[in-house]
């Protein structure tokens, strides 16, 4: 398997696509940081009561762009991305990255503006149609080793048709199930794509560490995940679900542990990912222990979906938007900043969940003002590397 970050063949510039549209994680890394830095701080004014012209943007509303919206952008950038790499074979580009983007746009403004059933057309064909176009790409490839991530990819279709149906009341459902088990599934995402790239990172990033990825191991922890999101989603009974989120934090706390962690204290691009896997390995914890009765199945998501996801996206979109953009894999202060600004407003936000109310709301404002911050900052330095030609003048 090639890495993400192996660079193809160059190809005359005539021949390419606008920068912007000539590989998958360029829109969408921009279009998903952009989402993120502005639904924030509109969720946390319809929560407190400011925005009564868009009663839409409600917690449904936030759950939804956060996960499929935001998360999904991000997902879909990176396989487009990695798809090429794994298969030498050109994922979608120009005018078909362009649509599939706007598709994606029209998606945003039909959920906050467009009558629902509007909204479950528009919003709800994305995630389907790019998973017909990166799946065309591992069949004709016939990359079979990635067949699974396809699998999660069309889960994901799914849990947002169901989400939409749920949440519009056309199906006796609650619509946090497909939001739960979108999560869980992006969480079994993370630790499949991070078990390939976290250790291969350290070892070339971190000089003298030894980081050790052990073939039952691994399995074990990627097998245990996808068990934790079953029972969870099905709802059985929390002597059920917590010994299997248990051995699912446990076992994944063990793996992260052989990847050397502390070999990349000095390295943020590296340890951006080793915090954000620990705090999936927190947010097991935390949902097997809200399976007891023992606080609650919102901290638990959010430490998956803020520190878990958000960290890992975060940690990638910066690394891999350097990497095929030709430029050195070196954080800066920039970068760093982001990340410590992200860390703080996840702290903040789990906080929130068991601070008294009267200072609860500073907490939420102080979170969404450091996860704004951190999104923004990204656009501001890396919007020029997305839009423009990489400097090395390779394809991509």
């Amino acid at each position: 398997m090639r890495s993400i970050l192996t660079p193809t063949e160059p190809t005359p510039s005539a021949q390419q696509p606008h920068p912007l549209l000539r590989l998958g994680f360029r829109p969408f890394y921009l279009l998903a940081a952009l989402l993120a830095a502005l639904s924030v701080p509109v969720w946390l004014a319809s929560y407190k009561g400011l925005l009564p012209a868009l009663p839409a943007a409600n917690m449904l509303w936030h759950m939804h762009e956060m996960v499929f919206g935001f998360g999904g952008a991000v997902i879909v950038g990176f396989l487009f991305t990695a798809g090429r790499n794994w298969t030498n074979l050109p994922t979608p580009a120009g005018a078909h990255l362009a649509a599939l983007a706007l598709l994606w746009l029209a998606g945003r403004g039909a959920m906050l503006l467009a009558p629902k059933e509007a909204a479950f057309v528009v919003d709800g064909a994305f995630l389907p149609l790019c998973a017909l176009a990166f799946g065309r790409v591992l069949v004709q490839a016939q990359s079979k080793r990635n067949y699974p991530i396809l699998g999660i990819l069309a889960l994901l279709s799914l849990a947002n048709l169901l989400f939409h149906a749920a949440a519009n009341g056309w199906i006796a459902l609650s619509p946090f199930t497909p939001a739960h088990g979108a999560i869980l599934m992006i969480t079994v995402l993370e630790a499949v794509i991070g078990g390939r790239v976290i250790p291969m990172f350290t070892r070339n990033g971190a000089p003298g560490s030894q980081p050790a990825s052990v073939a039952w191991r691994e399995k074990a922890s990627i097998a245990l995940l996808a068990a934790t999101a079953v029972v969870w989603v099905a709802g059985l009974p929390g002597i059920v679900v917590a010994p299997v989120a248990f051995a699912a934090g446990a076992i994944n706390a063990w793996r992260l542990l052989g990847w050397a962690p502390f070999a990349t204290v000095r390295v943020p691009l590296l340890w951006i990912l080793h915090l954000a896997y620990a705090w999936v390995v927190a947010g097991l914890l935390l949902l097997g222990f809200a399976a007891l009765g023992i606080g609650s199945a919102s901290s638990a998501f959010h430490a998956l979906a803020v520190g878990g996801m958000a960290g890992l996206i975060l940690g990638m979109i910066t690394r891999t938007a350097l990497g095929h953009t030709g430029r050195m894999l070196r954080a800066g202060r920039a970068e760093s900043a982001m990340y410590l600004l992200l860390q703080a407003g996840a702290v903040a936000r789990l906080c929130a969940n068991i601070i008294p109310a009267g200072i609860r709301d500073y907490l939420l404002l102080g979170s969404a003002l450091a996860w704004s911050s951190a999104f923004l900052l990204y656009v501001f330095v890396y919007a020029p590397y997305l839009s423009q030609a990489r400097v090395d003048g390779r394809e991509g």
